[in-house]
């Protein structure tokens, strides 16, 4: 049996979480994905550090009472060889930990961003991936768009021949303000250091737009110089970066320019980002997801739309809807979900999962932001010096 996309259908595997509880925003957007395409189903959690809290909110999401844990160590005890894959959308600090007893327990592992906080925790967890055989899949979410998935594909065609320039930006507005004074959860722990690690906006959101610049590219930071700035007075982390890059692959080298802020009034998720190569370019912006620009070299722009018969296969099998019903946010996120859940069948057939890095986000894919969230501020801390990411 297979899905509309093409996918063959399984049975939902059965998926933890581990934080998630009552106002916590990215909890509610990865049960909502997780459960899209019936891949996976919620059977347990540990949804709060506070015991009570975690038992008590259990049901409300269709999780029995009896499977809703005060710790998440007892619930990996128990759930051992009930639970497929965990899903852990804790605070920063708490990642590492988590993780890496997931892994050794057996578990797959769905992990929000940023991976870690350190690039030593990264190269920990890495070879605790390797020695475990099992999956760990980090949720930058903006790779699960189709119009990316395309992008990422043309430039790998040549068809913007070789990389000159890459500008990415995500502004945001939310923090303009002292709003973590005001007892507002979210805003508390992103400004902590203690709990979000080395970078407020640069980590939050500045990951995401390395991410979404390695993917589509596929250069690799070779080295750059930044400046950290926190507006609000008071504010431990930042909330505005601006970094300057130099991008290396297979016969090019190229520049870049990255801006992360989360104190530009009126902005709401304004990520975006445009390529200039030798032969053409590309913009895509997150606000209009289903749009991707291609300029040619004479100046002729073409705009392509998800759900085209023209576009690349990876965009196509990341498409659920025909084109003029809008795709977006749950459905990018849905898809790393869906691709987690295909890549453990096809280990359980004994078949190695092919091209893990096209369909989610890897191990790798991590380690690499934790490394440019730590050169970001060691370049900021230094001056503005160009320091070169510790993880490649």
């Amino acid at each position: 049996m297979t899905s509309g996309n093409g996918n063959t259908a399984h049975s939902a595997l059965n998926l933890a979480m581990v934080g998630g509880g009552e106002g916590a925003f990215i909890g509610a957007v990865h049960r909502k994905a997780a459960a899209l395409d019936d891949q996976f189903r919620l059977v347990a959690g540990c949804f709060s550090s506070d015991a009570a809290r975690s038992r008590a909110f259990g049901p409300s999401v269709g999780v029995d009472s009896s499977r809703a844990y005060g710790h998440w160590r007892e619930m990996f005890a128990v759930e051992k060889g009930r639970v497929d894959a965990v899903s852990i959308v804790t605070p920063n600090h708490s990642h590492f930990e988590i993780a890496a007893e997931a892994l050794r327990a057996g578990f797959d592992v769905i992990l929000d961003k940023p991976m870690v906080t350190t690039t030593a925790q990264a190269r920990e967890l890495a070879a605790i991936v390797r020695e475990s055989g099992r999956i760990l899949a980090v949720t930058y979410n903006y790779t699960g768009y189709p119009m990316v998935k395309h992008a990422a594909a043309l430039v790998r065609a040549g068809a913007l021949g070789t990389i000159r320039k890459v500008f990415v930006e995500y502004h945001q507005g939310w923090l303009a303000t002292d709003l973590e004074s005001t007892g507002m959860k979210q805003a508390a722990w992103r400004t902590d250091p203690a709990r979000a690690g080395l970078g407020g906006a640069i980590g939050d959101i500045g990951s995401h737009a390395e991410n979404l610049l390695t993917t589509i590219t596929g250069l690799r930071i070779e080295a750059l110089r930044a400046e950290l700035r926190s507006f609000v007075a008071g504010r431990k982390l930042d909330d505005d970066a601006t970094v300057l890059l130099r991008l290396a692959g297979p016969g090019t080298q190229a520049h870049g320019v990255l801006t992360a802020s989360q104190v530009c009034i009126g902005e709401k998720n304004n990520l975006s980002i445009r390529v200039y190569g030798s032969a053409g370019a590309l913009t895509w912006r997150q606000e209009d997801p289903d749009t991707l620009h291609v300029t040619q070299l004479d100046g002729t722009t073409r705009t392509l739309s998800r759900g085209s018969a023209e576009l690349d296969e990876s965009a196509k099998r990341a498409t659920r809807l025909p084109p003029g019903h809008p795709e977006g946010f749950l459905e990018a996120f849905a898809n790393i979900y869906r691709g987690v859940a295909q890549a453990i069948h096809a280990r359980r057939r004994g078949a190695a999962p092919e091209g893990l890095g096209a369909e989610f986000p890897t191990v790798e894919h991590g380690a690499r932001g934790v490394a440019f969230i730590e050169a970001v501020v060691q370049s900021s801390r230094d001056g503005g010096v160009w320091v070169t990411p510790a993880i490649a």
